[in-house]
């Protein structure tokens, strides 16, 4: 059984690595759409040309801004959150922003998925988050915990909560 066949997904940090290669997945495995939010506009105007599919679309957001987060997740089945900052020297320099980004901004990504009724939303974390030593450890630990933690919230919504280390 195919879960992501004729399915609406969300990707936050749509834009990464991670995200462009999972587009693509979801995209070979049926699904019906899927959003890519990110902030980084270069990187919007460069994953158009490589996934030339009209099933994409793209929405310049960012998951610090929570009315945004909620209209790119209208209408999705399943959410994958991979938006984040990853670099432990820029979240050690910058850490309002690291905290805004991934502890507030995945709360928006957790509260956007049950006020849309997605199914499943899943957060990626990293294994910094074990045994934190960093900002970004402790940020991303921080996190997931409280991702994890929206189980309780969504109780009775049929959206359910899953984390995973990448």
């Amino acid at each position: 059984m195919n879960i992501l066949a004729n399915a609406s997904i969300l990707i936050t940090g749509g834009t990464c690595a991670f995200g462009r290669a999972f587009t693509r997945f979801a995209l070979d495995s049926g699904a019906r759409r899927v959003a890519a939010l990110s902030r980084d506009e270069v990187k919007h105007a460069r994953i158009a040309p490589d996934i030339p599919d009209p099933r994409l679309r793209c929405f310049v957001g960012d998951v610090r801004d929570a009315a945004r987060v909620r209209q790119a997740a209208h209408g999705v089945d399943y959410i994958i959150h991979a938006a984040a900052m990853k670099r432990v020297d820029h979240c050690e320099a910058d850490p309002d922003e690291a905290i805004a980004t991934n502890i507030s901004g995945s709360q928006h990504v957790a509260h956007a998925a049950i006020a849309v009724g997605a199914k499943c939303a899943v957060f990626l974390s990293t294994d910094k988050a074990a045994a934190p030593c960093t900002l970004y450890g402790l940020t991303k630990g921080a996190a997931e915990r409280a991702w994890v933690q929206s189980n309780s919230y969504a109780d009775g919504t049929g959206t359910r909560f899953v984390a995973t280390r990448y």
